[in-house]
């Protein structure tokens, strides 16, 4: 019997859409729960020769919820402990649309976590301006709410500025960069940021919100993230460097294909 064209589409069709969900059903069985650490090396212009080696812990995009569970979070910050960072950053998205029912579930799971130089937070999208900052601030967690604090490390001056999701023009992020160090780290939920941080001068940013895309398929990529300048991990814009991690939780679907999450560690290098 000849096998007619549309007979071929209809078939491919049927594969494609069994391809789909089956990934669909590991991604939500299994690969959104197989968290992997990301060690990497970041190249960091005009970094002092004896920060050189210094290792940052970074977790974002927890989303406690219903479907992240506290076993999800806790597993990320044991293997973000075993690294034993010198210093820690949170980048928002703790809970999800704001649910106040996680948002100590989430601080309590974080606690664990520390740093000879400290636990420094921002918050996301998802995160409301109050409750959770009080939260994580009552575990020890320093947050940055457009705000700068200054470290001294191996001798060296660091300045960390963290932004909230919605600051986002460039003279409002000048107003915290202004006279601050020349190794200034700037904390920001949305990569977007990278514009304005180039503009300043900043060195290196740290961002989250991505997920990575949360599901990337073969030969499109994420269609999702589509909209940002990096999706997952190093890009950079003239002298400024940045890191996106796909953070540890998910969002409207409880999905991730090709996308595992993450806790990262991030080594110094001169640029």
């Amino acid at each position: 019997m000849a096998v007619t064209r549309r007979a071929v589409l209809k078939g491919a069709l049927a594969g494609g859409v069994g391809v789909i969900a089956g990934g669909g059903g590991y991604g939500f069985l299994y690969e959104r729960h197989e968290l992997e650490v990301t060690r990497t090396a970041v190249g960091v212009a005009g970094l002092p020769p004896a920060l050189a080696g210094l290792r940052i812990g970074f977790i974002t995009d927890v989303h406690r919820s219903r479907l992240v569970s506290h076993d999800d979070v806790a597993q990320a910050v044991s293997a973000l402990t075993i690294e034993r960072p010198d210093l820690v950053i949170l980048g928002g998205d703790y809970v999800t649309w704001g649910d106040r029912q996680y948002v100590i579930p989430s601080a309590e799971a974080l606690a664990p976590l520390s740093a000879p130089h400290g636990v420094f937070g921002v918050l996301g999208n998802h995160d409301d301006d109050h409750d959770m900052p009080a939260a994580l601030g009552k575990c020890g967690v320093q947050m940055l709410k457009d705000a700068r604090t200054r470290l001294t490390i191996r001798h060296e001056t660091v300045d960390l500025v963290g932004i909230r999701f919605w600051t986002r023009r460039q003279i409002d992020i000048a107003s915290l960069t202004r006279d601050a160090a020349p190794m200034t780290f700037l904390l920001a939920h949305d990569p977007r940021r990278l514009t304005e941080a180039a503009a300043l001068g900043v060195p290196l940013v740290l961002s989250g919100h991505t997920h990575g895309g949360q599901v990337v398929l073969p030969l499109v990529g994420a269609p999702a993230a589509a909209k940002f300048p990096v999706v997952a991990g190093i890009g950079r814009r003239d002298k400024t460097i940045m890191f996106v991690s796909r953070g540890v939780g998910t969002i409207y679907v409880p999905v991730r294909i090709n996308c595992p999450p993450e806790v990262a560690l991030l080594t110094l290098q001169p640029a």
